[in-house]
């Protein structure tokens, strides 16, 4: 088959979902772009009378266009949002119940892994880290107190690949819910609802904010009684963002389907340019025929995404210079902005790992990992090209 990803049938269909839904010029005074309804609490014509809002941690008007704009984007039908990504995935877990199993990616975000061993452990719920890549270890997994499949897709920070309708199967079959973190991807490029997920999660910090001056999560489902159950935590926990974070990433998602064609670019340009080089032991992108999941990511993404990890052939103070020596990437947590970030998992993003258990999912202590901007990649080439020989003091 081609290596290169096939287009996505609904390309002209979800740039303009992405400017417009959920978006509608104020009836008062025709603004075209959603207002910012700072205002903590709503007038009732009557006692339980409301126009549609009540008090703001329950609903806010600039909220609900951003919940509907995402639900779209991902083809949903409901769309939650709050203060941050970890208070969204921490609002599934407030799904389950003591005694309950979670099967999860051993290759997983940090802070993922710390709020599962280090908060939900302490009340009773267990998860196991398993190979995610490999559909029968997920199976295998499965007790009868499974009750939810915990998937990223890419994975963070070693960019694996993982069949969601694979997944959808080993679910389905536990009579588990299958939730999948698609901030890597987007929905511009991937749509787990598609592939039977029952919950898609996001750090909108990421690239769907995109100018990383925002933090936000959200949650998108079809199921209503689903929705109304995170929903209920939503409004009892109160991990909501404010009305201000709502615009910021309205703002995002309207650019998002070009900026993520400039990310995928850039990075598979970086990418294969980084395979190529001496120094360079190993190269993580899915855009990359030498990637195990290639032909999957193909099938599966519109495109290959803006994340690239690579390993250097050196030691860990070497890999530290290198993230230190950069001028156009900056040293920095995140990821998804127009800028270019990079940044050593082992002592930043994934610390909260135990070592051994971070080793054993390949997140070495030499692993770099890099968030492609939308600078010119002549620019990137170049300062990584620096970066690495002063990192092997060249």
């Amino acid at each position: 088959m081609s290596d290169e990803p096939s287009p996505s049938k609904d390309d002209t269909e979800f740039a303009t979902r992405a400017i417009h839904a959920g978006q509608h010029p104020d009836p008062e005074t025709g603004a075209v772009m959603t207002p910012i309804y700072a205002s903590s609490t709503f007038a009732q014509d009557g006692p339980g009378e409301h126009r549609g809002y009540e008090y703001s941690r329950t609903g806010n008007p600039t909220r609900t266009a951003l919940e509907d704009n995402l639900a779209s984007l991902e083809g949903g039908e409901y769309g939650r949002a709050f203060a941050s990504g970890m208070a969204a995935i921490n609002t599934v877990l407030n799904l389950l119940e003591a005694g309950d199993h979670v099967v999860v990616g051993e290759d997983v975000y940090g802070g993922t892994h710390r709020l599962f061993t280090e908060v939900y452990e302490d009340y009773d719920l267990r998860f196991s880290f398993v190979d995610t890549t490999d559909p029968d270890a997920v199976a295998g997994a499965v007790t009868p107190a499974t009750e939810l499949l915990w998937i990223e897709t890419p994975t963070n920070p070693l960019l694996q690949v993982i069949d969601l309708d694979a997944m959808a199967e080993v679910a389905e079959a536990a009579d588990a819910l299958l939730a999948v973190d698609n901030t890597f991807a987007t929905p511009a490029l991937q749509r787990p609802l598609e592939h039977g997920a029952d919950i898609v999660a996001h750090s909108l910090t990421k690239y769907l904010g995109g100018h990383s001056d925002v933090v936000g999560g959200a949650l998108i489902t079809d199921d209503p009684e689903l929705d109304e159950r995170l929903g209920f935590y939503q409004n009892s926990v109160g991990a909501t963002p404010d009305p201000f974070a709502c615009f910021l990433v309205l703002r995002g998602t309207k650019t998002l389907p070009v900026r993520m064609e400039r990310h995928s670019e850039n990075a598979r340009t970086l990418a294969a340019w980084l395979e190529d080089h001496p120094a360079i032991e190993r190269v993580y992108y899915p855009g990359l025929e030498s990637h195990p999941q290639h032909e999957l990511a193909a099938r599966q993404m519109d495109a290959f995404g803006g994340m690239v990890s690579f390993e250097l052939d050196g030691s860990l103070e070497a890999t530290e210079r290198l993230v230190s020596s950069t001028e156009v990437f900056t040293l920095a947590e995140s990821l998804g902005g127009v800028e270019s970030l990079l940044e050593q998992p082992a002592t930043m993003t994934h610390a909260a790992v135990p070592r051994e258990q971070r080793l054993d999912a390949g997140v070495t202590d030499g692993l770099v990992r890099v968030s492609v901007g939308l600078e010119a990649i002549e620019d990137l080439r170049a300062d990584l090209a620096g970066a690495i020989d002063a990192a092997l003091d060249r």
